[in-house]
C-alpha cells in the first residue's frame, strides 16, 4: 500500500508539473504573440506593413494553438497571418484567394497549419463578396492590388513576420490557389519568380478578360431575343447523357466520365427533334445555343476569337453558371457582368451596362489596357526554374467555368519557349482530372493530396510522375470558387470515405483500363499518350 501511495504521490506531482510547464509554455506563448503588436514591420521593403491585433488562439475544432495575427500592407491589402504555437515545420505558405476575393478565406489556412505551416491568406486589397467588382468602379490602386501587388506584399510581409517571430527565415515558402486563387499563383511564378519554391495552381484565369468573355459568352448564348432562357436544366441533362453515350468508354471503361473530351467529338445536332421523335430533344434552337456553348466566343461572322468553350462531359455543370436554375439569373451572367462593368475597360462603363450589349466584334479588342495588369499568360518562366521553382497545375476537363482549353493552350506555348517537353517538365508539370469540375467536385475522382506531392517534389527532389486521385463516397459540396482543396477532406483519405481510384498523369499522358482488375482501383489503370 505504501508502494502504491508513493506511486500516486508521484504521478501526483508529475502531473502537476505538467500542468504548470503548459501554464508557462502558454503564457510565453501569448506574450511571444503579443509582442508583434508592438513591433513596427514599416521598414519591409516594398511592403509597409501595420499589425493591427496579435493574440493566441487555444488549440480546438481539429487545429493546433496559433498566433493569430492581423494587419495590411499599405494601403489597403488586408491579411491573417498564423503561426503555430508549437512545432512549426519551418516553411511558410500563403493560400490563395477565389473569384474577386475581398474578404480573408481563412480556413484556406487551415490544413498547412495543421501540416505545421505558418500560413497567410488576403482579402487582395478590397472589401466585396467573391463575385462582385463594385470595389474596383474608378479604383485603380485596387484593381492593381488584385491584379498582382496584393499577393506579392504579403509573400513579402508575411515572411517577415514569420522570421520576427521564430527568430529564424522560412527555410522554403509556397503558394496555393484554385481559380482566382490559381491565377495569383500563376502570376507569381511569372512576374515574381523568387517569392516561393513551391507554387499549387488550380483552374486559373490565365488571361482574365478572356475569361471572364467566355463565361459571358456561355450566359448570353443561353438567351433569346426577348431575354428568356433557350436551354431548360432538363436540357443541359439531356446534352450530358447523350455526350457519355458517345464518348464515355474512350479510357477503357463505361464509368459515367469521359477520359478525354478533347477527342469526344459529340454534335447536339443528333439530339435535334424531327418527325416521329419529339420528346428526349432539342429544338433547333436549343441545338444552336448548345454549339455556341461548346464552340465559345465567336464574332458575327462565326469567327473563333478566343480559345474556350465547354468540353463535352461538363453540361451537368451549366446549369446554374450558364443554364438559369429556379428563376435565378445565371452566374455567368452576374459574375461576368460585374467584370464588365467595372474593370474590364477603361473606363469603367458603370453600372448601367448590361451583359447582355457585350459586343463580340468589338469589345474584346478593348482588353489590352487593363489585362495588362491581371493577364498571367507570360509562358516564359525561365527565372522561376532558374531559382529552382517548381510548378504544379491541375484543371478538371469538366470544368465548367474555366475553360480547360485555355490552359492546354498555355502549356503548350510554355513548353516552346522552356525548349521542350522534357525541359519544361523538370519544374512544370500539368494534370487534367477527367470528370472533374471547377476547383473539385463532379463525378471524376478528385480528392488529391497536392501539397504532399509537391513538397517531395521541391524538398526531396521526387518529380511528380502520377498523383493518386479518389472520388469521395458522400460527394462534397461543389466549392465553387472559393478554391480550397483540403475543404472538409482529411489525408490521407480513410478507405471508407472512398468511392474509387485513379491514377492522373502529367499531360498529355492519360490513365486507360488494362482490360483486367478493379476499374474502382487506381492500379487496374496504366499509363497512355493522349496525343
Amino acid at each position: 500500500m505504501k508502494r502504491i501511495a508513493a506511486a500516486m504521490m508521484v504521478l501526483g506531482s508529475m502531473s502537476a508539473f505538467a500542468q504548470a510547464a503548459s501554464a508557462t509554455s502558454d503564457t510565453a506563448a501569448t506574450a511571444q504573440c503579443a509582442a508583434l503588436e508592438s513591433t513596427d514591420f514599416s521598414s519591409i521593403q516594398d511592403a509597409p506593413t501595420q499589425i493591427l491585433g496579435a493574440q493566441l488562439v487555444q488549440a480546438g475544432e481539429g487545429l493546433p494553438s496559433y498566433c493569430q495575427v492581423r494587419g495590411y500592407v499599405t494601403p489597403n491589402v488586408n491579411f491573417e497571418l498564423r503561426l503555430p504555437a508549437a512545432h512549426w515545420n519551418g516553411k511558410f505558405m500563403e493560400a490563395g484567394c477565389g473569384g474577386f476575393c475581398g474578404s480573408i478565406v481563412s480556413d484556406s489556412c487551415d490544413h498547412p497549419l495543421r501540416q505545421g505551416y505558418a500560413c497567410l491568406a488576403t482579402d487582395e486589397g478590397h472589401q466585396s463578396t467573391l463575385i462582385d467588382a463594385k470595389w474596383a468602379y474608378n479604383n485603380l490602386q485596387a484593381e492593381v492590388d488584385h491584379a498582382y501587388r496584393a499577393t506579392h506584399v504579403t509573400a513579402l510581409a508575411g515572411k517577415a513576420i514569420t522570421e520576427q517571430y521564430f527568430r529564424q527565415a522560412p527555410r522554403r515558402s509556397y503558394f496555393m490557389g484554385c481559380s482566382g486563387g490559381g491565377r495569383q499563383g500563376m502570376v507569381e511564378a511569372q512576374r515574381f519568380p523568387w517569392d516561393f519554391n513551391g507554387i499549387i495552381v488550380g483552374a486559373p484565369g490565365l488571361d482574365l478578360t478572356g475569361a471572364f468573355m467566355n463565361l459571358l459568352w456561355g450566359g448570353v448564348s443561353n438567351v433569346d431575343p426577348a431575354g428568356k432562357p433557350i436551354l431548360q436544366p432538363a436540357d443541359a441533362r439531356l446534352l450530358h447523357e447523350a455526350a457519355l453515350a458517345q464518348c464515355d468508354g474512350d479510357d477503357g471503361v463505361k464509368d459515367g466520365i469521359i477520359g478525354d473530351p478533347q477527342g469526344c467529338r459529340f454534335d447536339p445536332g443528333t439530339l435535334r427533334c424531327k418527325a416521329g421523335r419529339s420528346t428526349a430533344c432539342l429544338s433547333e434552337v436549343k441545338v444552336a445555343a448548345a454549339r455556341k456553348i461548346y464552340a465559345g466566343p465567336m464574332n458575327s461572322k462565326g469567327e473563333s476569337i478566343y480559345h474556350g468553350g465547354a468540353l463535352p462531359g461538363s453540361e451537368l455543370y451549366w446549369i446554374g453558371n450558364y443554364v438559369s436554375e429556379d428563376g435565378q439569373t445565371p452566374v455567368a451572367v452576374t459574375f461576368g457582368g460585374d467584370e464588365f462593368r467595372y474593370s474590364a475597360f477603361l473606363p469603367d462603363p458603370g453600372p448601367s451596362w448590361n451583359p447582355l450589349a457585350f459586343d463580340f466584334d468589338r469589345d474584346y479588342r478593348r482588353f489590352g489596357m487593363m489585362e495588362s495588369l491581371a493577364t498571367a499568360s507570360n509562358p516564359d518562366l525561365r527565372k522561376f526554374k532558374a531559382n529552382g521553382g517548381k510548378l504544379l497545375v491541375y484543371h478538371g476537363w469538366a470544368d465548367e467555368a474555366a475553360s480547360p482549353r485555355g490552359m492546354l493552350d498555355y502549356y503548350q506555348m510554355a513548353e516552346n519557349t522552356m525548349g521542350g517537353r522534357e525541359a519544361t517538365q523538370e519544374f512544370f508539370r500539368l494534370f487534367m482530372i477527367p470528370g472533374m469540375r471547377h476547383c473539385s467536385g463532379g463525378a471524376g475522382a478528385y480528392a488529391i493530396d497536392f501539397l504532399a506531392y509537391t513538397e517531395d517534389w521541391v524538398e526531396r527532389g521526387k518529380a511528380p510522375d502520377k498523383l493518386l486521385s479518389a472520388h469521395l463516397r458522400d460527394n462534397l459540396p461543389h466549392m465553387t470558387i472559393s478554391g480550397n482543396p483540403y475543404k472538409d477532406i482529411a489525408f490521407p483519405l480513410a478507405a471508407p470515405l472512398v468511392d474509387f481510384t485513379r491514377p492522373v498523369y502529367p499531360y498529355p499522358i492519360r490513365a486507360r483500363y488494362k482490360g483486367t482488375g478493379d476499374p474502382n482501383d487506381a492500379a487496374s489503370f496504366l499509363p497512355v499518350n493522349g496525343r
